[in-house]
């Protein structure tokens, strides 16, 4: 039988085991959820809900100091369940807890009676579920917290500790309090749905890939589904994560007393993270879900921003593709915001839609959820509509060739591919410009940018999936990097702001309850209650809007695994993706598409910690116009595009 480490008995002494109610004698039946209107309804305590703390031994060693890593789990479950209640699992499973902390208001865990026991819970799941019967369980990642170990930023062993907590809950492994005590976990009813935002979203990902028996649905929010995606482009290094990222992660995530001891991993981290290239290392290989993404065998629930800069939208995109085509039970938010919580951008159909899913996959209600709508879009600023699928029904991906510009003003593009003699349009390279520059004055012909911009649409055009840009060009030295954006140009036009993600505080600021509080008669020893802020979108006003960009490395044009340098005055023919959308370009505006060689606030051209390079041995690239093209994934696909005018 395991044994806690006896440093962690050390440090850990003087916590309590569990803060309970005495189990009711003779019960003759077991209690039993109620269900009216097809949910659960809050008929169990909270104040009495039992709150415990125990360890979970994983099978990783992070830091390889010859113990395996132990993963702390905080445990809230009603008290019913010491008289036979069954319950599912809400997981969260974070690094933020005691660093960064979770949602809107920064809420952070406090044991604020000093007794070990985590007394303040962030978010409102454990004030709404726990009295609908659930337990709700705050999963300290390793190395972060109450675990131990040090994080590694996507590599396996963050994922040890939510498959060694779902192996405890099943009876497949064993926990222990602070003195060492084993604890069971008899009271759960064998399912578990984990759910987070961004890094708590990532775990979820993770844990679903491996295909781990007892997970029985995610809800990823804002999630990574490939790490690499995250922190790099297509061969190049993103730029806002600096140099040596993946370290510098582990460390924030670290609480500050053990961030020397964690220092030697974190420097096997920068070794191994391969800055120097940007290209698809095996670091990052290791730290990729989606080759193992037909192991997801669970209902998964997508939530994403459409403007989330932050983990970008091919996160999403690629990990529903799959699930689509694998046709598992699926579900998917997409908002205007940014890199939000769905409990801050569309609150009350949240807490209801949450909450008839977890009823249906944790507690087998059938309710219906999995008949409804799958896809929920957000249009405009709290304009949703429902859609069976997405791309939307009727995309098609919509070739627009280049044409030729002038000297004075941009080229446009069409349908029709242009016969006859290649049209050439130079431009060159610049390492520093903004991309305010690079998108704005759609109408004006600067030297470093080709602009192709349509007529004024005489339709709407709605885009729904993925755009691609397919160059045929030549550089006049060994490596460039392409980058272009796609541009919403016309009318000034109400749109949700990129600026503080997309939300803001209601104001007059206004609170709003979501479950039960704490009540404690002695003093305040639990001061916890799902009350939180109102949020509204932040609004701008705006007659340029980047809605797509996207970009390759010139010396991973072909492959992001291997870098081959360009053969100045070869042609090149290549292609690559734009971060997926959905957006209505209205008509009268037009559409513009920007082709550059850097793009500074995209891709790093420069090394070490700099991501803009010195303006010296600029490129010129020379675009083969008319073999050149935008595709589109426009929602009535040819025919749309000709009602608007292509």
């Amino acid at each position: 039988m395991i044994k806690p480490h006896g440093r962690l008995l050390a440090v850990m002494a003087a916590l309590a085991v569990v803060i309970a109610a005495a189990p009711t004698a003779g019960a003759a039946d077991p209690p039993e959820i109620v269900v009216e209107d097809g949910v659960t309804q809050p008929v169990f305590g909270y104040t009495d809900a039992i709150r415990e703390r125990v360890w979970v031994e994983t099978d990783v060693d992070s830091e390889g100091d010859g113990n395996l890593d132990l993963v702390a789990l905080d445990i809230m479950r009603p008290a019913a369940t010491e008289e036979g209640l069954k319950s599912p699992v809400v997981m969260d499973a974070s690094p933020y807890f005691t660093t960064l902390c979770r949602g809107n208001e920064g809420e952070c865990i406090a044991d604020v009676d000093g007794d070990g026991i985590n007394d303040r819970w962030p978010l409102f799941y454990d004030n709404y579920f726990v009295p609908r019967g659930y337990a709700v369980i705050l999963l300290h990642m390793v190395g972060t917290g109450f675990s131990t170990g040090c994080p590694a930023t996507g590599g396996v062993s963050d994922t040890a500790g939510p498959k060694a907590a779902i192996d405890w809950l099943n009876g497949r492994r064993q926990a222990f309090d602070a003195d060492g005590n084993e604890v069971v976990a008899d009271w759960h009813n064998g399912k578990t749905g984990m759910i987070g935002k961004s890094y708590d979203g990532t775990l979820p990902n993770a844990t679903a890939v491996s295909g781990i028996d007892g997970l029985a649905t995610i809800v990823p929010i804002s999630a990574i589904s490939n790490w690499y995606w995250y922190t790099r482009l297509a061969g190049g290094r993103l730029n806002g994560w600096h140099n040596n990222y993946p370290a510098s992660l582990s460390n924030t995530v670290t609480n500050p007393d053990r961030r020397s001891y964690c220092a030697p991993f974190r420097s096997v981290l920068s070794a191994n993270d391969g800055d120097e290239s940007g290209d698809y290392t095996p670091f990052w290989v290791e730290r990729d879900y989606m080759p193992d993404v037909g192991n997801i065998d669970v209902p998964v629930f997508i939530v994403h921003g459409l403007q989330d800069d932050n983990v970008k939208t091919n996160h999403f995109a690629e990990l529903w593709y799959a699930l689509q085509e694998m046709d598992k039970p699926r579900k998917l938010w997409l908002t205007r915001a940014g890199h939000e919580e769905a409990f801050d951008f569309r609150r009350a159909e949240w807490v209801d839609t949450i909450h008839r899913w977890f009823d249906r996959w944790l507690f087998d209600i059938d309710n219906g959820i999995e008949q409804e709508p799958k896809v929920d879009v957000e249009t405009d600023a709290d304009v949703w509509e429902a859609h069976e699928k997405w791309p939307l029904h009727g995309t098609t991906p919509t070739h627009l060739w280049f044409r030729p510009g002038s000297e004075s003003g941009p080229g446009g593009f069409g349908l029709l591919r242009l016969p006859g003699k290649i049209d050439q349009a130079s431009f060159l390279d610049h390492t520093s410009q903004s991309e305010n520059t690079i998108i704005g004055n759609l109408t004006s012909v600067t030297p470093n940018r080709l602009v192709y911009l349509s007529d004024p649409l005489e339709a709407p055009v709605r885009i729904s999936g993925t755009p691609t840009v397919d160059l045929s060009a030549i550089v006049d030295q060994p490596d460039t990097d392409f980058g272009a954006a796609i541009v919403d140009f016309g009318p000034p036009k109400d749109r949700v702001s990129r600026s503080s993600e997309g939300v803001i505080n209601a104001s007059p600021p206004v609170e709003t309850c979501w479950g039960e509080s704490a009540s404690v008669e002695d003093g305040d020893a639990w001061t916890d209650d799902g009350c939180y802020f109102e949020t509204v979108k932040n609004i701008n006003t705006s007659t340029t809007w980047r809605v797509a960009r996207g970009g390759v490395d010139g010396l991973n044009l072909y492959d992001y695994s291997t870098p081959t340098p360009l053969v100045p005055g070869e042609t090149y023919e290549f292609s690559f993706d734009l971060y997926p959308t959905d957006y209505i370009f209205e008509a009268g505006h037009q559409i513009g598409v920007v082709i550059v060689s850097s793009y500074p606030q995209l891709l790093c051209s420069g090394t070490g910690t700099a991501c803009a390079a010195p303006n010296t041995n600029r490129p010129t690239v020379t675009l083969n116009v008319n073999n050149s093209r935008v595709t589109l994934p426009i929602v009535g696909g040819v025919q749309a595009a000709e009602s608007a005018g292509f």
